[in-house]
């Protein structure tokens, strides 16, 4: 083969390299590969899913600690169900998509939720079993097509464990009480805790402050 046909080649295949190379996300978990926004299931979220607020670790200040980088920042802490009914009972009190999100881990469709636009003021209960998750104090428009928070309404609200599913690393959300399963938690959230608790509309009960 001439010798300018295989630097050509060569030419190519460096160009190549260096073009994958370049493209890489930034701040992907080495760990955990698959953990860029770009591989974020159940609501990748957009560049400024944080409203401006930097989620790079340079918030500065004593509480840059506390503010989550990578699913390394994220503790997993599963859930201890207090509140438990057969499956028959559940399919009873649930209705089919309920029981498909809260007891199957299903994921309703993006932009579909009632709850998505709502900017009441009130709390988020779990819609299987009524125990309060979240606050419209922590909520913020993620632009993901889920409702979003950046906590839970106290420590013991819910539970959280890894999931492996479809190929990536996420962690799970569930309620405390009941296991249900609500959604998940990235760690590409607004300050001050640097998470986004993305969470299925169909798995909340709403209740506005009088």
């Amino acid at each position: 083969m001439p010798l300018r046909t295989l630097g050509l080649i060569a030419g190519l295949v460096l160009g190549c390299l260096i073009f994958f190379v370049g493209c890489t996300p930034d701040g992907v978990d080495d760990e955990h590969p698959s953990t860029s926004p770009e591989a974020m299931a159940e609501g990748a979220a957009p560049d400024d899913s944080t409203n401006g607020e930097s989620t790079n670790g340079e918030s500065g200040g004593e509480d840059e600690t506390a503010f989550a980088r990578s699913y390394d920042d994220i503790e997993i802490n599963p859930a201890q169900p207090s509140y438990e009914l057969t499956d028959e009972e559940w399919r009873e009190r649930l209705d089919e998509d309920e029981y498909h999100i809260l007891r199957q881990e299903g994921t309703e469709p993006a932009f579909s939720g009632q709850l998505l636009g709502n900017e009441k003021e009130g709390t988020y209960h779990c819609a299987g079993c009524g125990h309060p998750l979240f606050s419209s104090e922590a909520r913020y428009d993620s632009k993901t097509g889920w409702p979003s928070y950046w906590e839970p309404i106290d420590d013991d609200a819910v539970g959280t464990r890894a999931d492996e599913s479809l190929g990536m690393y996420r962690v799970e959300v569930h309620c405390a009480r009941c296991g249900g399963h609500q959604g998940h938690v990235f760690p590409d959230g607004p300050e001050p805790t640097g998470l986004r608790y993305c969470i299925n509309s169909l798995a909340l009960d709403f209740q506005q402050t009088p």
